[in-house]
């Protein structure tokens, strides 16, 4: 019997277990409940590369138009705010009329439509507006409006203002509608501190880690038994801890774990993981760890950050700050001044006085393992 494989490691993709997300999940759930003002209704998901933000924000999606939500997913980038407005509302009312006397232009007197592109100035507004109609006509059907935006440290401060003035209006108004923002933790520095975006420290933070080890397995076990494949024992125990506890890196494990278990055994009566199997599809998960995760974040970091990455890959655990500013030949003020980016960006971790440690499982591996291109790529 041909079985699926119930593991879905690819960005953004619905997985079929959420692990360690009742409680973000309990959150939104309550504030669709509660009404108008709720704190569940306004929030920001904060969370590393491979947490699983994005698939959060397509569970509160689901959640949402479960209650026959309208739901409005956006990704930040140039454009956000004008995307929004005219997805809240249809195009035609943002339509103006201009008159050309060209025989290059079709109609009677060179008559032609375009869409009218809104200013920075003008858009708070608009969108506010626009947002009051669309709710009109849900909250007479007893539904309201959910917006998210991911990847929201992207975002450039004028579609923010807009959005978050036009949310606030919305709110205090106490209409039916929910605001769920998304990003790196540098979005907490970026837009929480400016004084325009004053309106969005108030979002409810749910900032996204690592799983517990024991859901890790117990989530392996249920997953592995109910698609008809046995996994157990120290194969079992090979694969959960592999994981480190990383959403990501859970969906990996056990996707690769499950397709070389399958591939191997389908012809069995019964189908159970070996140690070998564990073994071979974790080798197979990390190499595509590097590739969606490690190598992306890498891009992501300037020149500096990396040669302080390279210092931290030379040890096998914590990593000593004075240590670190000595072998990039730099005082320790210079090289703290990355420490605290890296951190932010919850790249590594402080453990300790003076001691940080790689916050992304495996990281350490792969920046030996790329040592010679990073440096390359740093100069």
């Amino acid at each position: 019997m041909r079985r699926t494989n119930p593991f879905k490691p690819t960005a953004g993709r619905m997985p079929p277990l959420l692990v360690g997300r009742g409680p973000v999940l309990d959150d939104f759930e309550e504030g669709l409940e509660n009404g108008p003002g709720a704190p569940g209704r306004l929030m920001r998901v904060t969370g590393a590369r491979g947490v699983g933000k994005t698939v959060i924000l397509t569970e509160f999606g689901r959640m949402a138009r479960a209650r026959k939500w309208d739901v409005i997913d956006e990704t930040a980038s140039d454009g956000l705010a004008q995307r929004l407005l005219e997805r809240i509302e249809p195009p035609r009312r943002l339509f103006s009329l201009s008159v050309k006397p060209s025989v290059e232009l079709s109609g009677v007197g060179g008559v032609s439509l375009r869409e009218a592109k809104v200013s920075s100035q003008q858009m708070p507004l608009t969108l506010r507006d626009a947002m009051a109609r669309r709710l009109d006509v849900l909250e007479r059907k007893h539904a309201g409006l959910l917006i998210t935006v991911d990847e929201a440290q992207a975002a450039r401060r004028e579609g923010m203002v807009a959005i978050a003035t036009a949310v606030q209006h919305m709110i205090r108004e106490e209409r039916d509608i929910a605001f769920v923002f998304a990003g790196l933790p540098t979005i907490s520095s970026k837009w929480l501190n400016d004084e325009v975006l004053t309106f969005l420290r108030r979002a409810q933070a749910e900032p996204l880690g690592d799983v517990p080890l024991t859901e890790v397995r117990d989530a392996f076990d249920e997953t592995f038994h109910d698609s008809g494949i046995a996994i157990a024992g120290e194969a079992l125990k090979l694969a959960v801890e592999a994981t480190a506890g990383y959403p990501f890196m859970i969906q990996l494990v056990g996707y690769h774990v499950w397709r070389v278990a399958y591939r191997k055994h389908r012809d069995e009566s019964e189908v159970s993981v070996s140690v070998d199997d564990a073994r071979e599809g974790i080798r197979d998960a990390m190499a595509r760890l590097g590739d969606t995760v490690h190598g992306p974040e890498m891009d992501g970091l300037s020149a500096v950050d990396k040669t302080y990455l390279l210092a931290m890959a030379q040890d096998d655990g914590p990593s000593s700050t004075s240590e670190i500013a000595k072998r990039m030949n730099k005082n320790i003020g210079y090289a703290n001044m990355y420490r605290t980016r890296l951190i932010e960006a919850q790249v590594i971790k402080d453990v300790g006085y003076g001691l940080v440690d790689f916050a992304i499982p495996y990281l350490r591996e792969y920046l030996r393992e790329h040592a010679a291109y990073i440096r390359m790529s740093a100069q």
